[in-house]
C-alpha cells in the first residue's frame, strides 16, 4: 500500500528482455548496397561522359529516322556523345535511298560530320515523233520508250535516232524523288522529195537497185546523201543518174530521155539474188533487165554463194526482147561426224538424220549440227562445209554432272572489277616435315581434299577497293614508306574488317553473305552461302603449293613459291630485299625487287594458277581460326568452329628468313598490321 496514495496499486517488478535490433541492421545494409550501386553507376556515367566526344551529325535533308550502332550513342538533340571508335549510321527519309555508312570518331573533343542522302530515282515520260524512234540513254538502249523510264538523279544524255530521220540528242537533269518529268523529242525528216520524170512516161523508178513501186512521173522520198536513181522501161535502155539529196530540200531531176534498147534480156534465177556479170562487168542482182549489144556474142555469168557459177552466151537481134531463167546448181561439201557415246542422236538443222558416226554431203552454207542423248548434256555447233574438202567433227558428250561443272564461268568479275578464277582442286598436303629447315611446331603435316569448287581472286584487295567500303580507311606508312596508294594492297585491316568487306561486296553483287555479324564482329558463318569470304588455309595452300599435272608428274609440292631452294630468282616477288634493309631486321642476302614497302598489286608475274602475289607483297588473312592441328585428313575444311585468332599465310615485304619464306609457314593474329592484307574467295555452287 502506497502511504502517499492509498488508492494506487504497488509497483511490481518484471523481467527485462532486450530488443534483437534485426530490422534496423537489415535496413542499414540495404541502404549501403543501394548507395554502392548508385556510386558505381555514377562513376560509370561520369567515366562515359568524361571519355566521350561531342559529335554533331549534319544530315541533308533531315532524316525521319536515325540510328547509330557500334557502341553507346547518347543523343542530346543534334549532338551525340560517342566514344572514340568506328560506328555505323543508318538514316532514312521517304524520298531518298537509305543512308548506311561507317564513320570514325576521332580523339577530338568536338567534331562535326556531314552526310547527304541520295535521292530515289525519278521517271522520264517521252513524247516521241516518230513514235518508233530508237532511244539511247547514257549508252543504254531503252527497250520500250513509250513507258515511263526510271532514271537515277542527275544529268542524263538522251539520243534519238531513226533510219529515215535526222538524229537528235538532248540533255536532261533528273530531279529524282519518284517525280515524273516529261520531255518531247521530234526528229526532223532525213529525206528529200525528188521529182522524177521520163519520156516516155510509165517507166519504173529504182532507188539504189531497189524498186520503189512507183512509175514516172512521181515524187520519191530519198534519204540524205549521195544516191543512185535508175529509170527502166521494157524495150528501152535503163537511164541512171547520181544525185546528192539534202534532208528537207526538194529537187526535180532532169527529164530522163529513154532510148530504145538495141537488145534486152530479163534474167531470173533460182535462187534469186544471184550476181549478174556481163562481159566481165557486174550489172546487178537477179531478177534484172540488161541491155545488150545486138548481133554480137554477149557473155553472161551468174554467181550465188554455195552454188556453181552458171555461164551463158547470148546473141540477139536488134530490138529483140528475151527472158533467161537459170537454175543454179547447189554445191556440197563432205562432213564426217564422230560421236561418243556411239549411240548419240545426230540432227542437221533440226532434222534427225541418224545415230552415231555420220558421213554427210551438205550444202556450202551454215549447217546447225545438234547431238543429243538421254543422261547427257546436249551439244550444238554450226559448221560451214567447203567444196572438195572433208571436214571432221569429233564430239564427246558430257554427262550432266560434267556439264554442270563446265557451265560455271571460269572467270567471275565483281562490281569492284576484281577477277576471280574458278578452281576444281583435288588435294594438298599441308604443313611440313620435322626435318625441313625453318619448320615451326604449328606446321603439322595433314592432307586436305576438296569436293566443292571455289573461286579465288587474282589479286589482293587494294586500298581503292577497300575504301569503296570504308571511305576513311588509311593504310598509313611504315617509317616514311608509303603504304596507302590506291593500287597498293590494303593493310592495317583486322580480320573482322576483312570479313565485313566480304559481306559488303556480297550485298553489292546480289549474293547471300557468308558471314553473320553483330556489332562489327563475326559471330557465325553460313557454309551454304555463295557470298564472298576469306580463302581457307587449305585453299590458299593448294593455290600456292600444288602444281598442275603437266608441271609435276610426281605430284610433289612447292616448298617456296619459286621452287625448292633459296634464293628466289631476281624480281620474282616482293620480299625483304636490299631496298628494305633500313626498314626490317632480316633480308634475303643479294636479292632486290626494287620495292622497300608494298608494291602495286600484280607488279610481279603470276604463279602457276595465274594468281598474283600469293607469296610476297603482303601476308594474307585466311578464314580459319588458328589452332595447332592434328594429323587427321580433312575435306572442304573451314577450320575450327571457334578460336581467338585467325591463320595468316604467306610471306610479305617485311619477311626475308627461311622460316617465313616457306609456303607452309603459319602466322596468326586478329588485329591489323602494316604487312597483312587479304584476297577474296567464294564457293562456286
Amino acid at each position: 500500500m502506497n502511504k502517499l496514495d492509498p488508492q494506487r496499486s504497488p509497483i511490481q517488478a518484471t523481467q527485462f528482455t532486450p530488443s534483437s535490433g534485426q530490422t534496423s541492421v537489415a535496413k542499414v545494409g540495404l541502404l549501403q548496397i543501394t548507395a554502392g550501386i548508385a556510386a558505381i553507376l555514377a562513376i560509370l556515367i561520369l567515366g562515359y561522359l568524361f571519355t566521350s566526344k561531342s559529335v554533331q551529325l549534319v544530315i541533308d535533308p533531315l532524316p525521319t529516322s536515325i540510328s547509330i550502332s557500334g557502341g553507346i550513342a547518347l543523343n542530346l538533340g543534334d549532338v551525340y556523345l560517342l566514344r572514340e571508335g568506328q560506328y555505323t549510321l543508318n538514316a532514312q527519309t521517304p524520298l531518298h535511298e537509305e543512308l548506311k555508312i561507317k564513320f570514325n570518331v576521332r580523339d577530338d573533343k568536338n567534331q562535326r560530320l556531314s552526310f547527304a542522302f541520295t535521292p530515289l530515282p525519278g521517271f522520264l515520260k517521252l513524247d516521241l515523233d516518230p513514235a518508233h524512234a530508237i532511244i539511247i540513254i547514257d549508252d543504254e538502249v531503252i527497250a520500250d520508250p513509250s513507258q515511263p523510264i526510271e532514271l537515277s538523279p542527275g544529268e542524263h544524255i538522251i539520243a534519238a535516232s531513226d533510219p529515215r530521220y535526222l538524229s537528235d540528242q538532248k540533255t536532261i537533269n533528273i530531279v529524282g524523288k519518284k517525280q515524273t518529268q516529261k520531255l518531247s523529242i521530234s526528229l526532223k525528216p532525213g529525206w528529200a522529195d525528188i521529182m522524177v520524170t521520163s519520156s516516155p512516161t510509165g517507166a519504173e523508178i529504182w532507188l539504189e537497185d531497189e524498186y520503189t513501186e512507183l512509175a514516172t512521173p512521181a515524187t520519191v522520198q530519198v534519204l540524205a546523201g549521195e544516191r543512185g536513181i535508175k529509170v527502166r522501161k521494157p524495150g528501152y535502155r535503163a537511164y541512171s543518174q547520181r544525185l546528192f539529196a539534202q534532208a528537207g530540200q526538194p529537187q526535180t531531176l532532169d527529164l530522163a530521155q529513154l532510148i530504145q534498147a538495141d537488145a534486152q534480156v530479163n534474167i531470173t534465177s533460182n535462187p534469186s539474188g544471184a550476181a549478174a556479170i556481163v562481159n566481165g562487168e557486174f550489172i546487178g542482182q537477179t531478177p534484172t533487165e540488161i541491155d545488150l549489144k545486138s548481133n554480137s556474142n554477149q557473155r553472161i555469168g551468174l554467181i550465188y554463194p554455195g552454188h556453181a557459177r552458171a555461164n551463158r552466151t547470148l546473141r540477139m537481134k536488134k530490138g529483140e526482147l528475151r527472158k533467161l531463167h537459170v537454175d543454179l546448181k547447189l554445191l556440197k561439201g563432205s562432213v564426217a561426224i564422230e560421236t561418243q557415246p556411239k549411240n548419240t542422236e545426230v540432227s542437221i538443222n533440226g532434222k534427225i538424220i541418224g545415230s552415231g558416226d555420220q558421213n554427210l554431203q551438205l550444202p556450202l552454207e551454215a549447217q546447225t549440227v545438234t547431238l543429243s542423248l538421254d543422261g547427257y548434256a546436249g551439244f550444238e555447233t554450226v559448221i560451214n562445209p567447203k567444196a572438195g574438202i572433208t571436214q571432221s567433227l569429233k564430239i564427246k558428250l558430257l554427262t550432266l554432272e560434267e556439264a554442270r561443272i563446265a557451265a560455271l564461268k571460269p572467270i567471275q568479275v565483281t562490281s569492284q572489277k576484281q577477277r576471280l578464277r574458278l578452281f576444281s582442286a583435288d588435294s594438298v598436303n599441308l604443313g611440313a616435315s620435322r626435318r625441313e629447315p625453318g619448320r615451326r611446331a604449328n606446321e603439322t603435316m595433314r592432307t586436305a581434299t576438296f569436293e566443292r569448287l571455289f573461286y579465288l581472286s587474282e589479286h589482293e584487295v587494294t586500298n581503292k577497293q577497300f575504301r569503296a567500303f570504308a571511305t576513311g580507311h588509311d593504310s598509313g606508312d611504315y617509317q616514311e614508306t608509303n603504304l596507302d596508294d590506291n593500287d597498293q594492297p590494303v593493310v592495317m585491316v583486322s580480320w573482322h574488317e576483312a570479313a565485313a568487306y566480304c559481306n559488303w561486296l556480297s550485298k553489292e553483287d546480289g549474293l547471300e553473305p557468308f558471314y553473320q555479324m553483330e556489332f562489327s564482329k563475326v559471330v557465325d558463318q553460313n557454309p551454304a552461302a555463295k557470298g564472298y569470304r576469306l580463302p581457307t588455309e587449305a585453299e590458299w595452300a593448294w593455290s600456292t603449293r600444288k602444281l598442275p599435272p603437266e608441271r609435276s608428274s610426281d605430284g610433289k609440292q612447292l616448298r617456296f613459291a619459286w621452287g625448292n631452294a633459296l634464293p628466289p630468282p631476281e624480281r620474282f616477288g616482293n620480299y625483304a630485299d636490299r631496298s628494305a634493309a633500313n626498314l626490317v631486321g632480316r633480308i634475303i642476302f643479294g636479292y632486290n625487287d626494287n620495292y622497300s614497302g608494298s608494291a602495286p598489286v600484280g607488279t610481279f608475274r603470276a604463279n602457276h594458277h595465274q594468281l598474283y602475289d600469293m607469296s610476297g607483297n603482303v601476308a594474307e588473312w585466311t578464314h580459319d581460326f588458328y589452332e595447332i592441328p592434328k594429323q587427321d585428313k580433312v575435306k572442304d575444311y573451314l577450320g575450327p568452329v571457334k578460336g581467338e585468332y585467325h591463320v595468316i599465310k604467306g610471306a610479305s615485304w617485311m619477311h626475308g628468313t627461311i622460316t617465313e619464306l616457306r609456303l607452309s609457314f603459319r602466322d596468326y593474329g586478329v588485329d591489323g598490321r602494316q604487312d597483312i592484307g587479304f584476297r577474296i574467295a567464294r564457293y562456286a555452287e
